[in-house]
């Protein structure tokens, strides 16, 4: 089965969209202008100030610390060197990287990382070119369909066209590009952090159903 590092690696980067959202609950509700009619409103003020973005940059170290644990436990479950760990400042490239190195336990070794393995060298760099661009496909899809669930949604609930929600959203591209980049980067690592788990499942299930038959077979 897959190593306990990597699932807990999948569910602290799950934890990534939760951190970033707690934090900007939290400076959207901390106003600094509630100070004003109180005592020392100038000094409350400048603290209500502070806590707003703290409530910020707590979340974004927060995040910062989230995804370098991933990074690492990635980096442990192939016993590989703490040195690799340089490769969290490249994100996806990155983690892609990561995700390509060979685990160096195989008494450990999962189904994954033995199939992987068994390829020569060609076929290897054949292989991890395609998961890497169909992990940037899939993300960039992924994105895509996201949006357009969200338009649709929001001409629902507001009872505007959505020609006129893109247009909007035109209006503000920069913004809205920044974040759809974000998500396609999300999806890309969480694609690379799913594919070994879902192949060791669906090879684990596989194996379960030959069982029966080869003994039927005997």
């Amino acid at each position: 089965m897959m190593k306990k590092q990597w699932v807990v690696a999948l569910v602290l980067f799950l934890l990534i969209p939760l951190e970033l959202k707690l934090g900007g609950m939290l400076f959207s509700l901390i106003n600094p202008e509630s100070a004003a009619g109180h005592p020392n409103y100038v000094q409350n003020f400048h603290r209500l100030s502070l806590l707003k973005h703290m409530a910020l940059w707590g979340s974004e170290a927060g995040v910062f610390v989230l995804w370098l644990l991933v990074c690492l436990l990635v980096i442990r479950s192939k016993k590989r060197s703490p040195l690799w760990l340089f490769m969290a400042v490249l994100g996806p490239i990155g983690f892609a990287v990561l995700a390509m190195l060979n685990d160096r336990a195989p008494a450990e070794a999962d189904s994954y990382a033995r199939f992987v393995r068994n390829l020569n060298w060609l076929v290897r760099a054949g292989y991890e070119i395609c998961i890497f661009l169909l992990a940037w496909v899939l993300a960039y899809q992924g994105m895509v369909f996201k949006r357009n669930l969200m338009i649709r949604h929001e001409a629902a609930i507001t009872g505007m066209s959505v020609a006129q929600i893109i247009d909007s959203q035109n209006a503000s591209s920069g913004m809205w590009a920044f974040a759809e980049g974000n998500e396609v980067m999300f999806l890309v690592i969480l694609f690379y952090l799913l594919w070994p788990i879902v192949f060791n499942i669906v090879g684990r299930a596989a194996a379960i159903t030959a069982s029966p038959k080869a003994k039927a077979r005997a």
